[in-house]
This record gives C-alpha cells, structure tokens and sequence, in this order.
C-alpha cells in the first residue's frame, strides 16, 4: 500500500525536523518535503503533490489561512490541516472558510493526535478537536456577521452612542438599532457590553481595534 505523503510547512526548524522524524516512525506515512514560506510550500506542492499539507498559521509574510487559500484555488483538491497557537472561533471560522480538512492548537500538539488527523485527512474525512468543533457549530448556529455588522461593532468598544454610530457611519439611526439587536441575537448577547465581550472572547474583535 502506497504511503501518505506528507509536505510539511512551518517556519520552526526544530518543528519540521521533529515532525518529519516522527512521521519516519509510523507505519504508512511518509514526510516528502519541507518548507519555511508559503512561497516554498506552493512551489514544493507543484512538484511534490501530496496526500497531506501540516500548515503552520505564523508564516514569513503570509498567514497560514492565506496560503491555504492560494493553494487550493491551484489545487481545489489539496488537504490542508492547519497548526496555530490561535483557537479564537473567527481564526478557526477563517480557516474553515479557507478549505482547511483540519485545525489543530500548537499549544497542545500531540503526536499521536498528529498522526490521527493525517490518517483521517488523507482518507478524505476532516480532522477538528471536540473543544474546536464546538466552536464551528456555535459560530454556524448564530450565523456570519455581515460587513455592515461589523461596522457597527467595531464603533461599540469605544462607547459611541447609536447616534454617534449613525453619524460616523452615515446611515440611519433606526438602522443602527437593527443592526446592534442582530449582534445580539447572533452572539447571544444580552446588551451591548456583553456583545462587546464576547467578540472580543471570541475573536472577532482584536485589542487593536
């Protein structure tokens, strides 16, 4: 039975070389290349074509979900398991939107776990832990935030009334008032402090925003 081959990306050295020798140990998968840049993984990918990408979501110059995205538009038919230190619902939620087949914390890899999500990934399944999957189905439940949503949350950190939101955004003040209850409703939120709360909880808002 011919191995999985598997293209391993992630700008950690120690980290490919690791994951690399521990692939070498198991039965059936086979590591076939290596790179630091999605620039290396999509050149390697062209050549190598493998069964597996491990891709690392911190890459030089490019995110992880982003080279996700550029190697599926070349090969819709690429399987990427994505490693991140991140497990906020938005980074997951992009990932999945990206095509990802499975996402895994950096933060508690193990090997075995490792091993698993490739076997099942390559076989054509998905790969996501219970405590991620409960994420994706929360974030499908209550539904994607639409732009102007997110307008609208972004101006509620800073304790701009719906008025002054009205004003900057040049739009309606009772538009304002439906926007703000369907971040409530889609965040099972009960007012607006805690809608605030939970996207920032959730990833949806960042401190720098």
């Amino acid at each position: 039975m011919k191995n999985i081959s598997v293209l391993i990306v992630d700008d950690n050295a120690v980290l490919r070389f690791g994951l690399a020798g521990a692939m070498a140990l198991e039965e059936g998968l086979e590591a076939v290349g290596s790179a630091a840049t999605a620039g290396e993984a999509l050149e390697l990918f062209r050549t190598l074509r493998p069964d597996v990408v491990t891709l690392d979501y911190r890459l030089p110059g490019e995110d992880g979900i982003s080279c996700a995205r550029r190697m599926l538009d070349e090969f819709p038919g690429a399987k990427i398991i994505l490693f991140s230190v991140f497990e906020a619902q938005e980074d997951i939620w992009r990932a999945v939107q990206a095509g990802v087949k499975g996402y895994l914390s950096k933060n508690a890899r193990d090997v075995e776990d490792v091993m698993e999500a490739i076997r099942e990934v390559a076989a054509g399944g998905t790969f996501f832990p219970a405590s991620i999957a409960q994420r994706l189905e929360q974030r499908m439940q209550h539904g994607q935030l639409t732009p102007r949503e997110m307008d609208v949350l972004r101006l509620l950190p800073d304790g701009n009334s719906n008025k002054m939101i009205a004003d900057i955004l040049g739009i309606s003040l009772p538009m304002v008032k439906f926007h703000v209850g369907n971040l409530r409703e889609k965040l099972g939120a009960q007012d607006r402090t805690q809608v605030v709360a939970i996207a920032y909880k959730r990833g949806i808002l960042h401190l720098h925003e």
